[in-house]
């Protein structure tokens, strides 16, 4: 018996040398890293990556990375070697977090990273609310523009990006470097606010010259259709449009570098310097172009300049400095395409400046807070033999702090904006005060409400109000998919021009009502995506001139402002994306936009009178695009549809029922396609190619302006170093 005891004990004793004590051993060789990731509500995030890539010397080679993913309440744990690591979370519209740890054996660290939604992903939208949230939770139409679309489509120019988009449209006078506005929904072309990296970069009063605004450095746009006062105060009458400028990302420096060029003596170069170095991330650009145009007096050359840097002290509190600068001359030879109405000699300087400084910072577990400071500067010097030269400087300065508390489903945002405008002949000073309430009310609807009090220099105090909200009508990943309803309403307000301080009692702010209903339906697996969307704009108290000196407390070149004019525009917006193959997608879009001028008093060109559709507005546009990724080369064919539309010679005249002049009261429609490749040489090197107009259709964006022709750019892409 006592031989049974000691052959027992003698087992137990083996057992646990061969089994216990190397788990024990291992357990204290190892260190461990354990947290929970959160969201910025602080709402747990499940099903997170979580990373650990060891961070090899110059004579080591990296182990394969570990991996893991966070639990139902958001914690993980991960058990690691002593040595330094890299710890990264991922998870699906989040920005990646990173975290450097040294090691020691038998070391417990504790991490808990809290995720910020990824501003430049096509899923994440910005723009459309105080805070930014999903594109599946947004209730207004947006359109999302990527840097991978820019890149296919190979567009130089803003304004050839953002005419492939439903609702838009542009007047452009002349092929480069023509005053150029946008038409968005049926509004006028000082109705849509622009901003670049959250600065506001319409001169005071809404107006901006896309002229010479280009895609370099820009990472992603988002256009918001609907009255966005609420949120962004003066010229947000009928939609937002943000551009996002690059940030650096990638640990090893990238370095991109393009240069092409093609007909009419075209050449264009551009390089961007960015990358991540610990806390601080960076992006330096710089782009030219230069071209002598198709015509007389037609040359244009623009700079472009930008730079993109931030600070990260912790997941919750980042600093961030944005500039940008592009600069033009261009030649402007007038509406050659109408007898006597050639210009030659004339051309202007165009710069556009614009900065942004912005601080972002967490107060307490559910608080995040902004602050930032902006400034832009626009000036146009217009050189017009024998008349002489002609100069407007404009300049935006102020400074915006907001505030949301996060709660489960939803949040409340308070904000402040304080703005200073100054113009050629005056200046003015505004400010305002926005809340915001966003909620999520299970899992299938999702309601903003929000209201702004302006107070401005000019026109006094108003209120504007912005209600919306999403549906998800059906969850699905078959044959037919989700499909979500959405609808929003909101006001908008839109100052005048700075005049004479005088006119400031005798006009009234231009308004505006929109509403908006939609539908978003997704097939076969996510495969096709439809989506539709009706929308009704009002517009009252148009700002509108007189000659003739009427008011004498508010004249300008004999002549004076009125709050009279009133128009409405009513109509769809659809778009399509269906992934054919796996190689192959083809997206478009339609607009039908029926406009009208419901009261012209001073009217001073008879296409401009009540009756009428709107100026430079059709009624029919469409797009169309096929887009081929196969043997690692890209294709991409896409057409632009621009019906009928009310324009003007502005050089007739009606007396007694009889048009005297070219008497020219629209302008035909069109259609143009485009054909880009991208040719990879070798691992870094790829050849590039564009043809524009591919036909050779003339046609003009405006009456007596004469658009390009078959033009084409050849030149080369190279991409060095990034992770």
């Amino acid at each position: 018996m006592r031989l049974i005891r000691f052959g027992v004990t003698a087992l137990f004793f083996l057992l646990q040398t061969l089994l216990v004590n190397p788990a024990v051993a291992k357990a204290q060789n190892t260190a461990t890293v354990s947290g929970t990731v959160t969201d910025p509500s602080g709402a747990a995030v499940a099903g997170a990556t979580i990373t650990a890539q060891h961070l090899a010397t110059s004579t080591i080679s990296p182990a394969p990375p570990l991996a893991t993913r966070t639990g139902p309440q958001g914690n993980f744990s991960i058990a690691l070697n002593s040595g330094s690591y890299r710890l990264s979370v991922e998870y699906p519209s989040f920005a990646k977090s990173q975290q450097d740890f040294t090691l020691s054996a038998g070391e417990a660290r504790a991490w808990n990273p809290r995720l910020s939604l990824e501003r430049t992903s096509s899923k994440v939208i910005v723009t459309a609310a105080a805070e930014p949230i999903t594109a599946e939770t947004t209730p207004s139409l947006v359109d999302v523009i990527t840097r991978e679309q820019i890149d296919q489509h190979q567009e130089i120019s803003l304004t050839d990006m953002l005419a492939t988009q439903q609702g838009v449209n542009f007047d452009r006078e002349g092929p480069y470097g023509g005053l150029t506005g946008l038409f968005l929904d049926g509004g006028n072309s000082n109705y849509t606010k622009v901003l670049v990296d959250g600065t506001p970069i319409n001169e005071p009063g809404g107006a901006i010259d896309f002229s010479d605004l280009t895609l370099d450095d820009v990472d992603k746009i988002e256009i918001v259709h609907g009255a966005s006062s609420a949120l962004y105060g003066s010229d947000a009458m009928d939609g937002v449009i943000q551009i996002f400028s690059h940030r650096g990302s990638t640990r090893k420096p990238q370095l991109v570098v393009e240069g092409d060029g093609g007909t009419f003596d075209t050449g264009r170069g551009s390089g961007q310097l960015s990358g991540l170095l610990g806390a601080f991330d960076y992006s330096l650009g710089l782009g030219y172009l230069s071209t002598d145009g198709q015509g007389p007096d037609d040359r244009y050359r623009n700079t472009t300049l930008s730079g993109n840097v931030g600070w990260k002290f912790s997941d919750t509190d980042s600093l961030r400095v944005s500039v940008r600068n592009n600069a033009s001359y261009e030649g402007q030879p007038g509406q050659t395409l109408i007898p006597g109405e050639a210009n030659f000699g004339e051309n202007s300087d165009l710069q556009n400046f614009s900065a942004n400084l912005a601080w972002n910072f967490a107060t307490g577990e559910h608080w995040q807070d902004s602050v930032s400071g902006f400034e832009t500067r626009s000036q146009d010097v217009l050189n017009d033999p024998p008349f002489g030269t002609f100069k407007s400087e404009y300049n935006r300065a102020g400074m915006n702090a907001q505030s949301t508390y996060s709660f489960h489903n939803g949040g409340v945002t308070f904000g402040y904006e304080n703005e200073v405008e100054n113009g050629p002949s005056a200046g003015r000073h505004n400010q305002a005060g926005f809340v915001e309430l966003r909620y999520q009310i299970g899992r299938r609807l999702t309601a903003i409400v929000g209201g702004r009090v302006e107070a401005n220099g000019f026109f006094g105090t108003r209120t504007v109000p912005r209600i919306g909200a999403a549906y998800a009508l059906r969850f699905g990943n078959g044959l037919v998919g989700n499909t979500r309803l959405r609808a929003s309403y909101g006001q908008g307000i839109k100052e005048p021009a700075i005049l004479p301080l005088d006119c400031g009692p005798q006009l009234k702010p231009e308004q505006s009502n929109t509403f908006d209903i939609g539908v978003d339906q997704f097939f076969v697996s996510d495969r096709i995506h439809f989506s539709a969307t009706y929308f009704h704009n009002d517009f009252r108290d148009i700002v509108s001139f007189a000659f003739g000196g009427i008011s004498p407390n508010c004249p300008a070149f004999g002549g004076s402002y009125f709050n009279t004019d009133k128009a409405r525009a009513y109509g769809v917006n659809s778009a399509f994306e269906a992934k054919v193959t796996r190689w192959l997608t083809v997206s478009g879009n339609y607009t039908y936009d029926d406009s009208l001028v419901l009261a012209a008093s001073n009217f001073f060109d008879v296409s401009l009178a009540a009756g009428n559709r709107l100026f430079h507005r059709p009624m029919h546009a469409a797009n169309l695009v096929a887009d081929a990724h196969f043997l690692k080369m890209n294709w991409n064919l896409s057409g632009n549809y621009v019906g009928r539309a009310q324009d003007s010679d502005f050089d007739s005249f009606v007396s007694g029922g009889v048009c005297f002049g070219p008497c020219i009261t629209s302008n035909p429609s069109h259609v143009r396609w485009d054909l880009t490749s991208i040719l990879p040489i070798r691992r870094n090197l790829s050849f590039t190619a564009r043809i524009q107009n591919l036909f050779d259709n003339h046609y003009q964006d405006v009456v007596g302006y004469p658009a390009l022709g078959f033009n084409y750019r050849l030149g080369l892409k190279y991409v060095w170093g990034g992770d």
